[in-house]
């Protein structure tokens, strides 16, 4: 246990940011996942549109890298553009 004031603080604070880029990054997977799990054209559209909004959420409050959103925004259609 910490012995300083602003350590028991920072591990209140540590504790909370955790639980938020763990919902954030299962989200983001969720989303990937639901584009990649598609085989229809159609429906990949669409799931790729909500995706391309939780992964520029997620680099924008810094939980990726602005090249990795980019990277999989990129990956992501590509895979949209080869389903039939």
């Amino acid at each position: 246990m910490p012995y300083h004031k602003s350590c028991k603080k920072r591990m209140k604070t540590s504790a909370l940011e955790r639980t938020r880029n763990r919902a954030g990054r299962s989200q983001l997977r969720d989303a990937i996942r639901a584009v990649r799990g598609q085989s229809k054209k159609v429906e990949a559209v669409k799931a790729l549109a909500q995706a391309v909004v939780v992964i520029d959420k997620a680099a924008s409050s810094g939980l990726i890298h602005k090249n990795n959103a980019a990277r999989n925004k990129s990956r992501l259609a590509q895979f949209v553009q080869k389903l039939a």
